[in-house]
């Protein structure tokens, strides 16, 4: 079992990283000077909808445009009605949407003001084929993306040339109002523009750039796509003169989450330690190297010193091969991370601070030291269950998935260990 003061203090750790990027609390020093002309306020994340209402109590005035979220994330809003779609595969939905959020920006003029409220998931919520292209095609491409393990750099690259709202062409298509883009963001370094593979934001990787990358991480990608790709056109660029007059700003990140969590720790007696916001690679890899920090400090006393915890954040990728079970990248981390500590009194929580790890209904999960003891115990094979990507399977066995539900932002991964 758990020690349930180790999963209180852990969950305490994980709302504090929550609240620290409440849209209402993140949204208010950001506020752009009302227009002359029309306010549109369009919207696209798996806590958009979140961002959106307290957008319009914050604006004080009614607003008019569009949202769109993942199903069972949205909630009631005063003025902005808000679509649902899926995710993290895209579905006909989501193409309805994408096509509501092209119109909301139709037509506009330099005195009119578009705020794009971008978060975690709008590349998914947010299919826009181009000529040539089908929905299936965008499916299938993100079933090949999802499944490759490649950081979310090369897969948005890669997403935003095979899309007519990606990479700058929502804001594009708004010319000539300004647009001003509030992102809560979910990628490592926080770089806007990957952000829901940029809507609004423009970056500067082109169709070559594209192709070495695919190359690079051995990208299948399906051969209608492929062939797509070889007579494409580069996505906007950061330099076009259509967006100069626009402006961005990341009101919530892993940094600043992370920073709240370690407040709560430190207030708690226990010394947090950040390794760091912006963590990629492999998902059992990882935990494999953060368990051997944390097994490192309980028998050596070194790099840290008991009682500790250790914080940690950013995107980790899980590449497929075969027949996958049920899990996601947080589950994953943290079933392997186990197998690291095995015997030992150290406890921890891995969470997507969305709410949803993987296409499961939990965030993440909680581990300590018994956890393939247990498994064990119950008839399960942890190193296979590992091999089969079902790291979900494992914890629910157990009883140890972390079930918070949708939080309404989305700032990556959350990874706290505790060493007492």
């Amino acid at each position: 079992m758990i020690d349930p003061d180790d999963k209180a203090f852990l969950t305490r750790l994980f709302d504090a990283a929550i609240a620290a990027a409440d849209p209402k609390f993140a949204l208010c020093d950001h506020l752009p000077a009302k227009p002359n002309g029309r306010t549109i306020v369009i919207g696209a994340g798996k806590g958009a909808a979140q961002m959106a209402a307290a957008f319009e109590d914050l604006w004080g005035e009614p607003v008019e445009g569009v949202i769109v979220t993942r199903y069972g994330y949205a909630c009631e809003t005063k003025y902005l009605p808000v679509l649902e779609a899926a995710h993290p595969v895209p579905d006909a939905a989501g193409l309805k949407a994408s096509a509501a959020l092209l119109a909301a920006v139709s037509g506009l003029t330099s005195d009119d003001l578009v705020v794009a409220l971008i978060c975690g998931g709008g590349s998914a919520l947010l299919p826009a084929p181009p000529d040539g292209l089908t929905l299936e095609d965008e499916q299938s491409l993100n079933k090949a993306l999802l499944r490759s393990g490649a950081p979310i750099s090369a897969m948005n690259a890669i997403r935003k040339h095979v899309s007519n709202v990606k990479g700058g062409r929502l804001a594009r298509a708004a010319a000539p109002a300004r647009v001003v883009s509030l992102i809560a963001s979910d990628v490592p370094g926080d770089d806007p523009a990957q952000v829901a593979s940029g809507p609004t934001v423009p970056d500067a990787a082109g169709l070559a750039d594209t192709r070495q990358l695919t190359k690079a991480y051995n990208i299948e990608l399906p051969d209608r796509v492929a062939k797509y790709l070889e007579n494409a056109s580069d996505a906007p660029s950061p330099d076009d003169p259509v967006f100069a007059g626009n402006t961005v700003a990341v009101i919530a990140s892993a940094a600043r989450s992370l920073d709240a969590a370690a407040e709560v720790a430190q207030r708690a007696g226990v010394m947090p330690v950040i390794l760091s916001d912006a963590i990629e690679g492999e998902a059992r890899d990882v935990g494999q190297v953060i368990a051997a920090i944390a097994r490192e400090t309980r028998e050596k006393n070194r790099p840290f010193a008991a009682p500790v915890v250790i914080l940690s954040g950013g995107e980790t990728t899980v590449t497929v091969h075969g027949d996958a079970g049920r899990g996601g990248r947080n589950s994953e981390f943290l079933l392997s991370f186990a197998g690291g500590i095995a015997g030992l009194n150290i406890t921890a929580l891995a969470a997507d601070t969305d709410g949803i790890d993987g296409s499961e209904n939990n965030a993440g999960a909680f581990a300590n030291g018994e956890s393939w003891t247990r498994l064990r115990a119950a008839g399960a094979d942890p190193r296979e269950m590992l091999a089969q990507h079902d790291a979900w399977t494992a914890f629910d066995t157990l009883g140890d998935l972390f079930v918070p539900g949708p939080t309404g932002t989305n700032v990556n991964d959350f990874r706290a260990v505790l060493i007492r």
